[in-house]
Order: structure tokens, then sequence, then C-alpha cells
């Protein structure tokens, strides 16, 4: 039985990307591992900008500089 968690930055992550995102690694967990969907499990936290650090800094800071979560 899988627990899967998934932490991302609170940040404009809608319902229905939530729902893309628990399908999708349901669907992986499937196929990889062979497990029952209805068995497998995944939490998704949803952290403040304030209480994530990347090189040194809290990433609220670092976005205030220009810093990007964003794919380019």
């Amino acid at each position: 039985m899988p627990f899967i968690t998934i932490d991302v930055l609170r940040e404009d992550i809608s319902r229905e990307k939530k729902q893309e995102l628990i399908q999708k690694v349901s669907e992986v967990i499937t196929t990889v591992l062979n497990k029952d969907p209805h068995l497998t499990h995944i939490m998704i936290n949803e952290i403040d900008n304030d209480n994530w650090g990347y090189a040194g800094e809290q990433v609220s800071v670092l976005k205030e500089q220009g810093f990007s979560t964003e794919k380019k």
C-alpha cells in the first residue's frame, strides 16, 4: 500500500491541478509498482514561502528578488 507525499510551495495550484497531479502519480504507481490504485494514498502538503528555504534564504525573500519557480 503506497503512501506518497508531495511537498509544494503554496502558490496558485488549483483544485483541478491537484486532481491531475494525484491522478497521474497514481497511474505511475500502478504502472511501475503494479499496485492497486484503490490502495494508493497521495497527500499534497502546501508549504508557505516563508517556511521553505533555498540557498540559505527564504523563498519569499528570493521571490521578492525575482526568483521564479515557473519552468522557463
